[in-house]
């Protein structure tokens, strides 16, 4: 049984990332708007009618701008802590509190909730699972923790952030303020931290590395795929844009096997996935 992933957006202009069974469908965050999830998606050939559930990460703009449109056209369930959903003052939403570890079942998934550090209110990461294959994402993480670590060597696939090249940050012109903010540990993962986690702790069964979160000013597709490519043991880096969706993965069990095609709810017109 495999899931399917996509990122729709990924970057400090929004966040959004669409994983599936063919049966229900979820959004991490919801930091595009509504009108800019719906176009992704129907360029890949899938339709907001899946969505069961959305579940937030923190409270920053880029991870809950289309929230409040999402809402209002699809009164989608949204899962998100009560501390969270104070600090963001989303008003008018059916709003359900997570605590850490605690399994949340939408349909045939599980999602699976674990603190990170982040420079936010309560800030968390998730994995989301069927019975056979887990999906991770890790992103807005100021250093490894032990949580991180744990959640990561158990995913087949995994959304991981590599957000800045330190080189290129403490030569920029970023206020001193702004780049102790992003490296002291409760900012972003660097290239390099991002990296150590990949190598260090990547299960042989992971598939797919989907890079994301990279900065704009600080950072380049060409510096981190390089940088991975070196260093893939068979794993598929996939960059996730911060202007564009990717592609649609399926993500099984066994690795880089036989692909298995979507069969969810799907708009008018379907395209080629893979």
């Amino acid at each position: 049984m495999s899931l399917f992933v996509a990122s729709l957006n990924s970057g400090s202009n929004g966040n959004c990332y669409y994983i599936a069974s063919n049966s229900e469908a979820i959004l991490i965050d919801a930091g595009i708007s509504c009108r800019e999830t719906e176009r992704r998606l129907r360029r890949l050939g899938l339709t907001m009618q899946n969505v069961r559930a959305i579940f937030i990460t923190h409270e920053h703009s880029d991870h809950i701008y289309g929230l409040p449109s999402i809402n209002k056209k699809y009164r989608i369930p949204i899962y998100i802590s009560t501390k969270t959903l104070l600090k963001a003052q989303l008003k008018g939403v059916e709003a359900y509190n997570f605590n850490p570890y605690e399994p949340i079942r939408v349909g045939d998934l599980t999602i699976r909730a674990f603190p990170v550090p982040h420079d936010a209110q309560d800030p968390h990461n998730f994995i989301v699972s069927n019975k056979a294959v887990n999906v991770g994402v890790f992103t807005d993480i100021g250093n490894i923790t032990e949580h991180v670590i744990h959640n990561f060597e158990q995913c087949h696939a995994a959304f991981l952030e590599s957000n800045y090249d330190i080189q290129l940050l403490n030569a920029g012109s970023y206020p001193i303020a702004l780049k102790n903010r992003i490296r002291d540990g409760f900012g972003h993962l660097s290239n390099l931290q991002a990296a150590k986690l990949f190598v260090d702790h990547r299960p042989p069964y992971m598939s797919h590395l989907f890079l994301s979160h990279l900065s704009r000013n600080n950072n380049s597709t060409e510096i981190v795929r390089n940088l991975f490519n070196s260093l893939t043991r068979g794993t598929e880096i996939v960059i996730a844009s911060r202007y564009k969706e990717t592609k649609l993965y399926a993500i099984n069990a066994n690795g880089a096997g036989k692909k298995e095609p979507y069969r969810g709810i799907v708009a008018p017109v379907q395209l080629d996935l893979f």
